[in-house]
């Protein structure tokens, strides 16, 4: 028997727009930030991207979580969805040197110990919650034989990781401090209040109270 208030509230329904859910899930908005990544760079379908959405994984660190650890293998690249991350190693001296900072939109792994399958070195931590989509390397690897759009796009991440190291290093051994601060926040524009001092200074290889000297010798500079 049919009811009077169930035909109305029948008749009043609608159903929900697939995009609407699509843009109100966090995972596929992670995968959908990737997916623009990849289209920025490289020629890429939406069904080339469908071969590789079911390797994808969504991972959410802690503040100062870390994600690898000295001893453990780096087997995921990973695409920064929101957050911070840095990558660090202890001398031993137990003195932190941070090799690389990054934010929404960026690759940050132990590339050394992806690209060879050996026990990272290094630590990879979470400056803030941060939210990555994780690629595995063996899932990866196959769809570099089958897309080559993928293996187009992390050669030239990878290649260009090789020069902005080769870049660093040479300024590390031919500018002064303040200069390589300079450079520090012309690269990290806009960013910069988000890193802790003692990050920066380990990243410029200083000491923080060094940093802060800096700071303050500077500030009509930098202002």
């Amino acid at each position: 028997m049919e009811h009077p208030l169930v035909n109305a509230l029948l008749s009043n329904f609608r159903p929900p727009n697939p995009r609407t859910l699509l843009e109100s899930d966090p995972t596929q908005i992670a995968f959908q930030h990737l997916f623009e990544e990849f289209r920025t760079h490289v020629e890429l379908t939406e069904e080339e991207f469908a071969e590789l959405e079911p390797s994808l994984s969504l991972e959410v660190l802690k503040k100062k979580e870390f994600l690898v650890q000295p001893g453990q293998i780096s087997t995921h690249m990973n695409f920064i969805h929101k957050g911070c991350l840095r990558v660090f190693y202890l001398d031993q001296q137990a003195q932190e040197h941070t090799l690389q900072v990054g934010v929404e939109g960026w690759w940050v792994s132990d590339f050394s110990s992806f690209i060879r399958w050996v026990p990272s070195e290094l630590y990879t931590q979470a400056l803030e919650e941060t939210v990555l989509v994780r690629i595995p390397k063996k899932e990866l690897e196959a769809l570099y034989l089958k897309i080559p759009a993928f293996s187009h796009f992390f050669r030239e991440k990878i290649q260009g990781g090789y020069v902005a190291l080769q870049e660093r290093t040479i300024h590390s051994m031919s500018q002064d401090a303040y200069s390589r601060y300079l450079d520090f926040i012309k690269k990290y524009r806009n960013i910069e209040q988000r890193i802790p001092q003692y990050v920066v200074a380990s990243y410029l290889g200083v000491t923080p109270e060094f940093l802060s000297h800096l700071r303050k010798k500077h500030a009509k500079d930098l202002s």
